[in-house]
């Protein structure tokens, strides 16, 4: 697990062809904007989370965001005990995100 800046996340996202972009936020917060091709799973659904999580290939390396960077550092935490081989959270979260939003 890592915490990147905003602009590290964002640079190797670009160039990672084995990312996953892991949005843990409320389905309300989601509904404000997301970063474009982010999978939506609600950190706040306790061992439901954790069961989805256990779906997911452990081998992509997870870019994982929320409003301002606790949620997803938990998240990442979570996610390499687990066994996850690389998970990056990040730093600042959504609210600072300047990068491309969809809706």
């Amino acid at each position: 697990m890592a915490d990147l800046s905003q602009e590290q996340w964002a640079q190797q996202l670009k160039e990672d062809d084995n990312a996953f972009i892991l949005d843990v936020r409320t389905e309300e917060e989601v509904e404000e904007g997301y970063i474009p091709n982010a999978k939506n799973l609600n950190i706040f659904k306790g061992q439901a989370f954790i069961y989805e999580l256990e779906a997911l290939d452990k081998d992509k390396n997870y870019y994982v965001y929320c409003k301002s960077g606790g949620r997803s550092g938990q998240a990442c935490g979570i996610m390499s005990q687990m066994g996850f081989k690389n998970a990056y959270n990040l730093l600042g979260g959504f609210q600072e995100w300047t990068g491309e939003i969809a809706q």
